[in-house]
């Protein structure tokens, strides 16, 4: 008999992992997640959320908090020889939109992240299980068996891989993680204590036989993230990282004397990899973020991959899981995440090629790998099967939706469109007042499942786009009705115009609510 029993087992306790726990948990799904560290690591490690993954963390309810414990990206001071050649400021120009409120990323230390989502973990009383290494993994008509290492077995009806690029759960499926590392590009990585740099700026020590990195750690008075080109010994093979590395190497390329640097912690030696899982699902089980995916760490794309894979599949496991939808949805977590992998794998390759260019020139530095996407790769699914139908100017069936500035005609208090998506439910947005009728039977068509507002359509649901953002951002026009569905992960999934009501319906039943 198993030791425990639970509906989805998440294995690995990362951002990905989390975010995942959080979505399930809060529509009500029996979760378990687990981890086989015996503490929770105090890595800086990813650098933190992009525009989209803030958005994310703020449906899940933690936005404000990593607001808080973060920095907005600091400006790149790059160097020569020890000499500062130049500053660049990549963000400088990027200001929140009406339809996007977080246009810049934000930095924040892996494990301070982490500790948000813990905490919003818990407020659905959930806790990760530490010191638990999955060794056996066994499929059945209906479940799922984990063997841990101690002989604890855990059955679920769901098991979903979190667990990095060394996946337990992968490696035990079988399933292959085709690519390559690239042994010639290597760093050595960890967090120090330092006294002396100015720590409102990143700096890059850039020379022709080697590099260094120092970016102060938000939240700490004297941490920060270093990263440099090893040292290597008699024979050419590479030093492996340590503080007396880290201090010869940062006198060597800074200048400054070494003994700046104290309590090297968290030392790793990271290669460029690039592989992919070529599929997402076998059986009863998934993965998601590092264990489906790794790649360059070029243009930050990592965690917020995961965290996105995370947040796409977690209402469509939740709705299966619960009975509310046919196992065939599952499907679509592949069918629209792989092929987002696959961009990232080639866009990092490219940043990183762009940066390994630019560094040999003075004045190059980490700004080369800065990507045009406001929201990263993966903010739309147009090739999806669940982006069935509709387009306007601006918009197609399985772009992101965007965000827009309204106010709530029942209490005159501001309201914004992502304010009304928060929360498990499909949005169904109604544009102008030919839409009311249909909004008010939708919203007794399908109660808890759908949330309608109209927007600028009387009597419904009652927005007011007093700026015209929200039919900006949408692309309708002034007198266009036009009804637009949002699935529970802020992606569009239909627009028809008023009186295409039927069209929604058999959207919500075939996608997503009733078992086929």
């Amino acid at each position: 008999m198993p030791t425990s029993t639970t509906t989805v087992l998440i294995v690995g306790s990362g951002p990905t992992g989390l975010t995942l726990a959080i979505d399930l948990a809060r529509r009500a799904v029996d979760v378990t997640i687990i981890d086989k560290a015996a503490q929770f690591p105090r890595s800086s490690r990813a650098k933190g959320p992009n525009s989209r993954s803030l958005e994310v963390l703020e449906d899940l309810g933690v936005v404000e908090e990593v607001l808080a414990a973060g920095a907005a990206p600091l400006p790149m001071r790059k160097y020569r020889g020890g000499v500062a050649i130049s500053d660049a400021a990549p963000f400088a120009d990027v200001r929140p939109t009406p339809d996007s409120p977080y246009a810049l990323p934000r930095t924040v230390a892996q494990w301070r992240l982490e500790e948000v989502l813990r905490d919003r973990l818990a407020t659905y009383g959930v806790r990760v299980g530490l010191g638990a290494e999955l060794v056996g993994l066994a499929q059945g008509d209906t479940s799922a068996t984990a063997t841990l290492a101690d002989g604890r077995e855990i059955e679920a009806r769901y098991v979903v891989g979190c667990d990095g690029g060394h996946s337990a759960v992968r490696k035990l499926l079988g399933i292959s993680f085709e690519g390559k590392t690239d042994e010639t590009q290597m760093m050595v990585c960890g967090d120090v204590e330092a006294e002396g740099p100015d720590r409102g700026v990143w700096h890059q020590w850039f020379d022709e036989d080697g590099a260094v990195m120092l970016c102060p750690i938000p939240g700490t008075r004297s941490g920060w993230w270093f990263q440099a080109s090893p040292e290597t010994d008699a024979s050419g093979t590479p030093v492996p990282p340590s503080l007396d590395s880290f201090q010869r190497l940062f006198a060597k390329h800074t200048g400054l004397p070494g003994t700046l640097l104290s309590q090297a912690t968290l030392l790793s030696t990271y290669r460029v990899n690039e592989r992919m899982a070529d599929r997402y699902r076998a059986g009863r089980v998934l993965l998601a973020g590092d264990a489906a995916h790794v790649h360059s760490i070029a243009g930050g794309l990592g965690m917020n991959t995961g965290i996105q894979d995370a947040y796409n599949l977690g209402w469509k496991l939740a709705r299966v899981a619960s009975g509310q939808a046919d196992p065939a949805l599952l499907d679509t977590y592949e069918e629209e995440r792989l092929p987002v992998a696959a961009d990232v794998l080639d866009l990092s390759a490219e940043r990183l090629r762009a940066t390994l260019e630019a560094i040999k020139k003075p004045g190059g530095g980490l700004d080369s790998a800065n990507t045009a996407l406001p929201h990263g790769p993966g903010s739309a699914y147009p090739w999806s099967s669940l982006a069935r139908l509709g387009a306007t100017s601006r918009l197609r069936a399985g772009d992101r939706a965007p965000d827009a500035p309204c106010r709530d005609l029942a209490t005159g208090n501001p309201l914004r469109l992502f304010e009304a998506f928060t929360g498990p439910h499909f949005t169904l947005l109604g544009f102008g007042a030919g839409t009311a009728p249909e909004l008010r039977e939708a919203s007794v068509a399908y109660e808890d499942a759908l949330r309608a507002y109209g927007v600028d359509a009387d009597g419904a649901g009652g927005l007011a786009d007093d700026g015209g953002h929200a039919r900006s951002a949408y692309g309708i026009a002034p007198g266009e009705d036009i009804l637009v569905l949002i699935r529970p992960d802020n992606h569009v999934g239909l627009i028809v115009p008023a009186g295409e009501l039927r069209a929604v319906g058999e959207y919500l039943n075939a996608a997503a609510l009733e078992r086929a």
